[in-house]
């Protein structure tokens, strides 16, 4: 009976300490969005109080989510680049035997569907190696998240320095790297014409097959440079001095692959490269394009300029979303965002039990749609169209989406 109640008492301390440490953290994070003291006292002691909230979260989390895992992490690289050597060999061996209307309007879809959404989780993984999450060795995870990237055309350290950038100011109007949403004053004379279905659904189709590739070689959707910026351009604005050289080795890596493929297609003819690699790679980027576009877009979710913004704000202004059977294939950086920004060197198969640990401490300040991702996609576009100041709460500096012109 002794033992019983004391395990009773333990488990009851237990709890008061988390309920104590979710009541001072909810103070916290009200006090970080300026809801218990006055705009000219917020930004004293900011530090310390990001100390503090970082403090009960990582208390919240078992310790081993932190934990980077060498043979774990490969495991993931192995298992899927072996489905999509698997999924090559079937498409390349038995997909010329079947009947030409079963093999162009069955067989070949099925295989980029299968091959776009295992090489999306390739992608992932070399983003955890960008973000250091791989390993405990910086060179491993650049070595990996280099050859990865490369495969699919993406420029890995480029990536790598922009998208840290893009943690560092998340929900920034002026200083956040991509999908930043424009003020209605700033929005081109043409947006009102495609406020409507037609024009929503080009917007969407455009933005899924090109947004990618324009977005890394043209900035397209991200910050306002003084000049022309480009992710393969290693002197432009984007990047500093000490990153340039491996820049350049991004662009390297891209350069051998892009070689390769034109090897190919003198062997093998542009028809066999396209069906083989170059539509699974198209589907590979509207993946990117949309998983991005949802994770930073709802109308629940605010942007803020550079007088209100701080990084547990921008850090907490992400939404986590449900793609069913995918989240897996996708080593969950769909429905893990939220925990991912606050803590981006966590690994991706940790981050369900963290997000679990951390999820009833912020509450509110915890964001999930499970909308359907084909309705939520549509519904975003319809809703988020630009941003503007509540009118009604008489803080200028926070900004909703808005859609009426």
């Amino acid at each position: 009976m002794a033992a019983h109640k004391g395990g009773a008492r333990r488990r009851d301390n237990r709890n008061a300490c988390k309920r104590a440490r979710k009541e001072e953290l909810s103070l916290l994070l009200a006090e970080e969005k300026g809801l218990v003291f006055s705009s000219s006292s917020r930004h004293q002691g900011k530090q310390v109080r990001h100390g503090c909230w970082r403090s009960h979260l990582k208390k919240a989390i078992p310790p081993h989510c932190f934990n980077r895992s060498i043979p774990r992490s490969m495991s993931y690289v192995v298992s899927d680049l072996t489905i999509s050597s698997i999924l090559y060999y079937l498409a390349t061996t038995y997909i010329p035997l079947l009947p030409s209307p079963l093999s162009y309007f069955i067989a070949w879809p099925l295989y980029w569907a299968l091959q776009g959404c295992v090489l999306t989780g390739v992608w992932v993984i070399a983003h955890e190696c960008g973000h250091h999450a791989f390993s405990d060795y910086s060179w491993l995870d650049d070595t990996v998240g280099l050859i990865l990237h490369s495969f699919l055309l993406v420029p890995y350290f480029s990536w790598k320095y922009s998208h840290r950038r893009h943690h560092s100011n998340t929900g920034s109007l002026t200083s956040d790297e991509v999908f930043v949403p424009k003020p209605k004053s700033q929005m081109p004379w043409f947006s009102k014409y495609l406020n409507n279905p037609p024009g929503r659904f080009l917007t969407l189709a455009f933005s899924l097959t090109l947004g990618w590739p324009l977005y890394l070689a043209f900035n397209v959707s991200g910050r306002k440079y003084d000049r022309f910026a480009c992710h393969f351009d290693p002197y432009g604005p984007i990047y500093s001095d000490r990153e340039r050289l491996q820049i350049l080795i991004s662009d390297l890596g891209v350069l051998a692959v892009l070689c390769g493929l034109f090897r190919l297609v003198a062997v093998c003819g542009l028809g066999w490269v396209v069906c083989v690699y170059g539509v699974p790679l198209l589907i590979v980027n509207g993946f990117l394009v949309l998983i991005t576009f949802l994770q930073h877009t709802h109308p629940s979710l605010p942007h803020y300029d550079s007088e209100e913004w701080d990084w547990l704000r921008g850090a907490l202004a992400t939404v986590d979303r449900d793609y069913g059977v995918l989240n897996k294939v996708f080593h969950n950086i769909t429905d893990t965002h939220v925990a991912h920004h606050l803590f981006s060197t966590m690994p991706h198969y940790h981050a369900m039990e963290a997000t679990k640990a951390i999820r009833p401490i912020l509450g509110d300040y915890y964001h999930s749609d499970g909308t359907p991702v084909y309705k939520a996609m549509y519904r975003e576009a319809k809703e988020c169209v630009y941003v503007e100041p509540d009118e009604g709460s008489g803080v200028k500096g926070v900004f909703w989406y808005r859609n009426k012109f």
